[in-house]
């Protein structure tokens, strides 16, 4: 298991990204799932920086796990609620060149768990990394 404690600004997107990126190596996760996993953690950081509200000094937190093939994140924040599952995707948003992301979260994995617990959100997705599919 991996764990990140990242300061939420937004040179955790690129803290977290790279940390995502030594997990798949390390965890010799085949091409194609690391980039997948990039992005996932990529965009999930992104969504709490920009978006989640959390106060700068909070930390957002980040576990990895490879298990029988796939990969399960763990993620908590200090931001607003927020219950991806829960979220309507209304379009990109053309003028911001963004909203796209939770879409493709949403596609390359399964939310297996949210909860709201002492003011932090607590996240777990779960990615296939084989040819297997998790919903």
């Amino acid at each position: 298991m991996a764990v990140a404690r990242l300061r939420c600004e937004a040179a955790a997107v690129a803290l977290a990204l790279a940390w995502a990126r030594g997990f798949a190596e390390r965890a010799a996760i085949g091409p194609d799932a690391a980039d997948r996993l990039a992005i996932i953690v990529e965009e999930w950081v992104i969504n709490v920086v920009e978006h989640g509200g959390a106060p700068p000094a909070s930390r957002i937190v980040l576990r990895l796990e490879r298990l029988e093939g796939m990969v399960r994140l763990a993620a908590s924040d200090a931001g607003s609620p927020f219950d991806p599952r829960e979220a309507v995707f209304e379009g990109p948003d053309l003028e911001r060149g963004g909203g796209a992301g939770l879409e493709l979260i949403r596609a390359w994995s399964r939310i297996a768990a949210y909860a709201r617990r002492r003011g932090r959100n607590r996240l777990v997705l779960e990615m296939s990394i084989g040819g297997t599919d998790l919903d």
